[in-house]
């Protein structure tokens, strides 16, 4: 049982770390596309920021989950993670054309604009995720 864990450990290490990395990038692209600075809103206790992100990094996360799962090279999940990426960063902006007043809503602290945005990252993460299978 463990001799199957162990082989399979170096499979694990590298779809994990590409995971982080595809993340990470992700969270860079995410923090340059919005017009303000959520790190900064949420280290000063904006809630509306800290939701609005996290749902962000929930949507991105459940495709690349599921491009894991489905995967059978680590290509293959890059570009299922570049896919991801691109469809979370058009959801914002179209959030944004949609709801002009958002770029103030969020860095206000209105917490619906939040809740808003999250939402709809993790609605269309997990649409996006459905397609990935």
């Amino acid at each position: 049982m463990f001799d199957q864990v162990v082989s399979s450990l170096p499979a694990f290490a590298s779809f994990f770390v590409t995971a982080v990395v595809l993340l990470a990038v992700f969270l860079s692209l995410y923090v340059f596309v919005t017009p303000y600075s959520e790190l900064a809103l949420i280290r000063a206790g904006n809630e509306a920021a800290a939701v609005s992100l996290g749902g962000a990094v929930i949507g991105f996360a459940l495709p690349i989950a599921v491009s894991v799962a489905v995967s059978h090279n680590l290509y293959s999940m890059i570009g299922w993670g570049l896919v991801a990426c691109v469809v979370q960063l058009l959801t914002f902006t179209a959030a944004r054309l949609a709801l002009p007043t958002i770029n103030h809503n969020i860095p206000e602290g209105k917490l619906a604009s939040g809740i808003f945005i999250a939402s709809l990252s993790i609605g269309v993460g997990i649409l996006n995720a459905g397609c990935i299978a």
